[in-house]
């Protein structure tokens, strides 16, 4: 299958985007001062939820853009 030039800079964006945003939360997440992601210096369940969402999402944006970055080397090589 092959996917078009938009659509794969569009896939690449999108696992870069997904990068910079949840490095962000997960920082974001780990000076948390609220009391939701850590009780008395110990992780709550939040906490872990949040995490395993930004690493599923690394996972996945990873794939993803490495699918665009593939697909974009496929195209300059036949042309």
């Amino acid at each position: 299958m092959k996917l078009t030039r938009p659509l794969s800079w569009f896939l690449l964006a999108f696992g870069v985007w997904s990068w910079v945003i949840w490095v962000t939360f997960v920082k974001n997440l780990i000076k948390d001062g609220s009391g939701l992601a850590f009780d008395d210096g110990h992780p709550t369940a939040y906490f872990w939820v949040h995490l395993t969402l930004a690493v599923v999402s690394f996972v996945l944006g990873t794939a993803i853009g490495l699918i665009g970055l593939r697909s974009l080397r496929a195209l300059r090589a036949a042309s």
